[in-house]
């Protein structure tokens, strides 16, 4: 069905998402919340999704840059995002929305307007464009059986250039989430008064989103430059660098800020390179559900880290979980490092 209408359902998933949330909110029930949280992640889901929108029709030799775009824009809804939850949670104060539901009803607000400018203002829709394009005669166009998610996942396993872009975003998401949950409780340690902890947490949460989304328009120019495969692997390097440096900050706020700039750019480099090299390895018809699968296996992977990762500083301490998410990434390097075969031009 094309870019849009699938995009705009996950934004009507996430409008009933915040329609439950608040509804939660006003009756007290934690059950109807979660559920309305799972439905809220269609949101992401389509925020995630969108930046594949750009690779449809770019020419090879500026998938990267064209991508990197879409993730930059994320910048702007993250920065404004939480300056603006405190006017919207008072807004509704008077109407008997509780002050923390608020904003779920301005997202529901906006989700619904975000689905209806995808409805009518992405057309021609880049997907149906990009297949058409590809223009596959009857002898070498798959069979309806043969697509879907069974058959995006056998090409992917197959295919070790796309089976590398699924894994570095996986484990690029594996890491940050990991660390990056814990980076909060960690300051929350050093013993600070809670005003004093909410600043530090601000300053060293926003630097970090800013690694994440406000350099990725120069990780596209250098994955479309000197590829996807060397991109990835220097995301892998700043990730453990960042690591390491998490894991011996101590309660050092800079040493900290530091580390979570370095964590952030890491997983720039393996989502921006990853789905690049994702996009151009499986056939056009299979694109869009290897994409899916993409998005399903770096989001299993970040919930196990977010899980795990308590357990970790619980039982050992901040500095091991740094240590074990480092080591996290050794398989994938093995993987990364061996060849099997060249990856695709971006040239071509």
């Amino acid at each position: 069905h094309g870019r849009g209408p699938s995009l705009a359902a996950a934004y009507l998933f996430a409008t009933l998402g915040s329609i439950v949330i608040v509804t939660a909110a006003i009756q007290g029930a934690i059950p109807l919340l979660f559920a309305g949280f799972f439905l809220f992640g269609g949101a992401t889901a389509a925020g995630l999704q969108a930046r594949y929108a750009a690779v449809d029709l770019a020419p090879p030799a500026l998938r990267g840059r064209h991508l990197s775009t879409i993730v930059w824009a994320t910048t702007i809804g993250a920065i404004a995002g939480p300056n603006l939850a405190a006017f919207a949670g008072a807004t509704l104060d008077d109407y008997g929305v509780p002050t923390l539901a608020g904003p779920f009803v301005f997202s529901a607000v906006l989700f619904v307007v975000a689905a209806l400018v995808l409805m009518v203002l992405m057309r021609p829709d880049p997907a149906i464009l990009a297949r058409g394009a590809a223009a596959p005669s009857a002898e070498t166009a798959l069979p309806p059986q043969h697509t879907g998610m069974r058959a995006a996942l056998r090409v992917v396993a197959s295919h070790p250039p796309a089976r590398l872009g699924v894994t570095a975003m996986a484990v690029g998401h594996l890491v940050m989430v990991g660390v990056m949950v814990m980076t909060p409780l960690h300051i929350r340690g050093a013993g600070h008064d809670a005003a004093h902890t909410l600043r530090i947490v601000g300053v060293v949460i926003s630097l970090h989103v800013a690694g994440m989304y406000a350099f990725s328009p120069a990780i596209g120019w250098v994955t479309d430059r000197f590829g996807r495969r060397p991109i990835i692997l220097t995301g892998v390097a700043l990730l453990i660098a960042a690591c390491a440096m998490t894991a011996s900050a101590g309660h050092d706020t800079t040493r900290l800020a530091i580390g979570l700039i370095a964590l952030g750019l890491g997983w720039s480099c393996t989502m921006v390179a990853g789905s690049t090299l994702l996009s151009e390895s499986v056939p056009v018809e299979l694109r869009a559900s290897a994409q899916g699968l993409s998005d399903l296996t770096m989001g299993l992977a970040g919930a196990s880290a977010g899980a795990l990762s308590g357990v970790v500083v619980y039982a050992w301490g901040f500095p091991m979980l740094g240590l074990i998410a480092a080591l996290a990434t050794v398989p994938f390097i093995a993987l990364a490092t061996r060849r099997h075969g060249p990856e695709p031009d971006p040239a071509a």
